[in-house]
């Protein structure tokens, strides 16, 4: 039986300061325009600013071109004929909407046929109410390895574990977000970002010692580490913290799409069988295509999780085929699938549901390339690194300087690489002068580009976010969805920046081949 438990008298005291912040922090968001037409609204702003600054003449040298960084107006008569006719492309190569509409495209068909609903049922018959939550976020720290399946399979599926079990389904939701995004930066599995980072801080070294070589594990132990800081803290957040205030929040959404709680009737156990034998088939045929240096999908140099693999470029349509088969074998076995139209109807059903993101998809995918063609989020990145530089501060404040710079910074630019290649020809010659190592620098900022993730709407999958939110409480807008996971990110903030400078005092490794100092 599913049910949201009524608050305790404790629960419906009056509200603590941090309640009635958040509370306001909501209020003051949701009057926000709708996130569609926000993005709107910021490309009219970013065309308008980039007129303004691009006369403008800064002394700030763009490392990505050796020249003093400017400003292109997005307003002259050759930017807007761009503007229009590469509209459609825009929209289209929008990262996060291929990754999203491919995978759910199976997801769909598992959820239509029954096959996630059973197998959460199954999951909860053994896991312990007490450790859901640390569970959940212990699988979204862990998703990470599959590039940007976390946001389109584990985020959606919090919610519906939370609800399963009698619990709110946005709680489950906000546990997730923190565990992918929030604490991007946490995994015991090496991903596809090491190498990438690895490289860009490797050549901002080398422009003070040709020579000096960054390995892609260099902070591997203590991303690791960090990987259990993120659970226990996320789990006391969620459970103290955010699901309390949430309590007061009905859940309104399409009961049809609610998850029932009850035990797996003969049918759904013989269909579990088929859906495991042909999930269980698929990852053999994955296994053995991985076997060997040169298997089909390890990269040339033998590698299965460099960015050039076709493992890890694979991912969204992997997810694709591991929950679209075993949807349809648990389909026929449980009989709730009669012919391939009904599998057609399960993808068509979890296509129905996302017009509403499709459309802010379209104007945020506008948005996000105006304002990197813009170059303001570069300048002001440029302009914070120049004057933490400027300040000389000692090496301990100078990395307590730089994660909070990343974290400012990445409220504007989302991408972790494209931050790192603005910052670190700044960042890491500038600490070697000061005796600190490039690896050091690195992880003072991925801890700073994480914790923020999940507090910008212009992060391209937060409105997903929101939309899967609105699928249990209808009224969900960009405030509630800051203000739910506003304390997981300042606390994540600086609970990780005090575990790295403790890390560094206690001179345990960062990874492989990682000092502290330099040289």
């Amino acid at each position: 039986m599913n049910r949201i438990d009524p608050p305790t008298q404790a629960e419906t005291a009056p509200p603590r300061f941090v309640d009635r912040a958040l509370d306001w922090i909501e209020r003051a968001g949701n009057t926000l325009p709708d996130p569609a037409a926000l993005f709107l609204i910021l490309l009219f702003v970013v065309w308008g600013l980039s007129a303004l600054f691009a006369p403008m003449s800064f002394a700030e040298i763009d490392p990505r071109t050796g020249t003093p960084i400017q400003i292109m107006n997005q307003l002259t008569g050759s930017a807007i004929a761009e503007f229009l006719s590469t509209m459609v492309t825009t929209f289209t190569s929008f990262h996060p909407l291929g990754v999203v509409l491919v995978a759910l495209l199976g997801v769909g068909v598992a959820e239509h046929t029954g096959f996630i609903n059973a197998g959460l049922k199954g999951m909860l018959g053994f896991t312990s109410p007490k450790l859901l939550t640390p569970m959940l976020i212990l699988v979204a720290v862990l998703s990470h390895t599959a590039a940007d399946a976390g946001y389109v399979l584990v985020i959606p599926l919090g919610a519906v574990i939370f609800y399963a079990a009698g619990r709110h389904p946005l709680a489950g939701i906000a546990a997730a977000f923190a565990g992918v995004s929030g604490g991007f930066s946490a995994n015991f599995i090496p991903s596809a970002i090491d190498p990438l980072l690895a490289g860009l801080t490797q050549e901002a070294a080398q422009v003070l010692a040709p020579e000096r070589l960054v390995n892609p594990l260099a902070n591997w132990y203590f991303t690791g580490a960090s990987s259990v800081l993120i659970v226990l803290v996320g789990w006391y957040l969620t459970d103290k913290v955010v699901e309390p205030r949430l309590r007061h929040v009905e859940v309104d959404g399409d009961p049809a799409d609610m998850p029932k709680l009850e035990p797996l009737g003969p049918q759904e156990r013989r269909g579990m069988v088929w859906g495991g034998i042909a999930f269980a088939i698929g990852l053999a045929i994955l296994i053995f295509g991985s076997l060997g240096a040169d298997a089909p999908m390890r990269s040339p140099d033998g590698e299965l999780t460099a960015a050039t693999a076709p493992l890890m470029r694979s991912i969204v349509p992997l997810i694709f085929l591991l929950f679209l088969l075993p949807g349809v074998a648990y389909g026929y076995g449980a009989k709730t699938v009669k012919s391939h139209r009904d599998i057609i109807q399960g993808m068509s059903k979890s296509m129905s549901t996302m017009g509403y993101y499709i459309v802010l998809a379209f104007f945020a995918a506008l948005f996000i390339a105006a304002f990197g063609k813009s170059n303001i989020g570069a300048l002001l990145a440029l302009k914070g690194a120049g004057f933490l530089k400027a300040l000389a501060l000692p090496g301990e404040l100078t990395i307590i300087g730089i994660i909070l710079l990343s974290g400012f910074v990445n409220l504007m630019i989302g991408s972790a690489s494209a931050k790192w290649a603005l910052l670190a020809p700044i960042f890491v010659p500038m600490l070697m002068e000061l005796g600190i190592s490039p690896e050091l620098t690195q992880a003072a900022y991925r801890v700073g580009d994480s914790t923020t993730n999940i507090i910008t709407p212009l992060m391209p999958y937060f409105p997903l976010v929101v939309v899967f939110s609105q699928k249990y409480v209808r009224n969900t807008g960009i405030g509630t969805l800051v203000s739910m996971m506003l304390p997981y990110s300042v606390v994540f903030l600086i609970t990780w920046t005090i575990f790295l400078i403790g890390y560094w005092m206690m001179g345990i490794p960062l990874g492989l081949q990682a000092p502290y100092v330099y040289p």
